[in-house]
């Protein structure tokens, strides 16, 4: 099977944050950043939590608690985000940042211009890091869009959530690999119990694999924090491209990338046998 990307990456608000001091985990973007390469592609939640706790260690206070102060909050943390990235990875790498919302997955042309912008990307030497469009992207403007793209085509997705977009990429880019980093070790079979880690969800072919997915879901609840969907959605927002030949795993952020690729370390492992 030919892939055209080699990895998509991404990880999580709650793996990237240190919570004893709220502040970055800047070991962990540290270590994770030194391992990106071009011919990968990493989308990068955090810029709304990282710009809160800024903002917070600036004025003293919180803004209220509305979509106004959360896309305040995004803006401020995009140039935190990126920064630290820059830091990071290896200078001999350009590093891009590409902001996408909706209609660059609902729309042809505009996947199809996304689609070369990441390609390029491989052959530039540059490594894209990727994250919704937070601070210009309102919930009421989605709304009107998606309304409007609905009663043109039979299939609109909103794609608003950084693992539904990190499994779109996936699928727009043909990727190997898809990884989602998170702040759990992978899917439990009981979500109280880490020591239920599920460690592969497999099938002989795509009808066996999408059964045992739907499976794993139903042992599925709760979120890593408010708004968040849980180990639920990711499972279905991965499905499509594991079907597809794409290889997914689900792992804790505190890992190296490469050792959760190698199967060093406790992970679930989504794929095609």
């Amino acid at each position: 099977m030919k892939f055209d990307v080699e990895l998509v990456g991404k990880i999580g608000s709650m793996a990237l944050i240190d919570r004893q001091d709220n502040i970055i985990d800047y070991t962990r973007v540290a270590r994770l950043s030194r391992e990106l390469r071009p011919g990968w592609i990493w989308v990068s939640s955090g810029a709304t939590e990282i710009g809160r706790l800024d903002y917070m260690m600036r004025a003293g206070h919180e803004l209220p608690d509305t979509e106004d102060s959360k896309t305040d909050y995004a803006a401020q943390g995009q140039a935190i985000l990126m920064q630290t990235y820059r830091q990071y990875v290896d200078s001999k790498y350009s590093v891009r940042q590409i902001l996408v919302e909706h209609h660059h997955f609902n729309d042809d042309a505009r996947r199809e211009h996304l689609l070369r912008l990441l390609l390029r990307c491989r052959e530039q030497n540059a490594i894209p890091i990727i994250n919704y469009n937070d601070p210009l992207s309102s919930a009421e403007n989605r709304r009107m869009e998606l309304a409007a793209l609905s009663r043109a085509k039979p299939n609109v997705h909103e794609y608003y959530d950084n693992d539904e977009t990190a499994a779109q990429v996936a699928l727009l880019v043909h990727a190997q690999t898809l990884l989602i980093l998170t702040s759990a070790d992978g899917i439990y079979a009981d979500p109280n119990d880490p020591a239920t880690l599920i460690e592969e969800i497999g099938g002989k072919d795509t009808y066996e694999l999408e059964q045992n997915i739907e499976e794993a879901k139903t042992h599925c609840d709760g979120a890593s924090r408010k708004g968040a969907n849980g180990a639920r959605a990711k499972l279905e927002y991965v499905k499509e491209a594991a079907l597809q030949g794409t290889t997914v795993y689900i792992a804790n952020g505190k890992y190296s990338i490469a050792d959760i690729l190698a199967g060093k370390v406790r992970r679930t492992a989504i794929r095609l046998r």
